[in-house]
């Protein structure tokens, strides 16, 4: 008995060594363009191509998020690319609190936006014209803020654990936020990106695939 327990133990030693029973989706990084979660060496990469003013991206979220992780982002078998395909003002508002801190902190942010959007989203319509003025006019830092206030983006962020000087501190980064409008102009460019959500599987784009369960059969023909 002695010497099968001592065996069951170097069996569960050995596999935790090797990284199996290793939880992926705690690993993330960040990259000049996009953020990453799960094993770097992952024989599959999906790319998710988002906006968080789109609802078809939100109900995505809703439908893939738990399915993704634990049947392919949890043990190693896919990695999951993150990229902002920015359609608006209040996008690229999102955007930059979503990247605001580490990166293992954005995907808390990404599904804190991409879940709550259906409660935030009704400001973009009921909006007064004052409103959309301060959205439109002044400095693009002073824009951001007034989105961030009138859409309720500062109590989302003192939920994950952000003061109101913290966020504002990333709304005000001009370059950052420049860099996110280029990087989401490139990405329009590729063929085969016609809307959002869009996907790609190891570089190659998924044309006419908008959806989890479209999705999803693409995901389970490679496995």
């Amino acid at each position: 008995m002695k010497r099968l327990m001592t065996g069951a133990f170097l069996l569960l030693a050995a596999l935790f060594t090797t990284g199996a029973g290793q939880d992926w989706t705690t690993v993330a990084t960040a990259t000049a363009d996009a953020h990453v979660v799960g094993n770097p060496d992952a024989a599959v990469r999906l790319t998710e191509y988002v906006s968080y003013t789109c609802p078809h991206c939100s109900h995505f979220t809703q439908q893939s998020d738990a399915p993704l992780k634990l049947s392919y982002i949890a043990p190693g078998r896919l990695s999951l690319e993150i990229r902002h395909l920015i359609r608006d003002p209040v996008d690229l508002t999102v955007a930059l609190l979503t990247n605001c801190g580490p990166a293992a902190r954005f995907v808390g942010n990404h599904n804190a936006f991409m879940l709550g959007q259906p409660q935030w989203i009704g400001a973009m319509g009921e909006a007064n014209a004052a409103q959309r003025q301060r959205w439109t006019t002044g400095p693009e830092s002073a824009r951001r803020r007034a989105i961030a206030a009138d859409f309720g983006f500062y109590p989302i962020m003192e939920r994950r654990g952000y003061s109101r000087a913290q966020a504002d501190r990333c709304l005000n980064d001009t370059a950052k936020a420049t860099r996110l409008a280029e990087t989401s102009a490139a990405d329009w460019r590729r063929p085969g990106i016609e809307g959002t959500p869009a996907f790609a599987i190891n570089g190659v784009v998924l044309a006419g695939t908008h959806d989890w369960a479209m999705l999803q059969t693409q995901l389970a023909a490679r496995y």
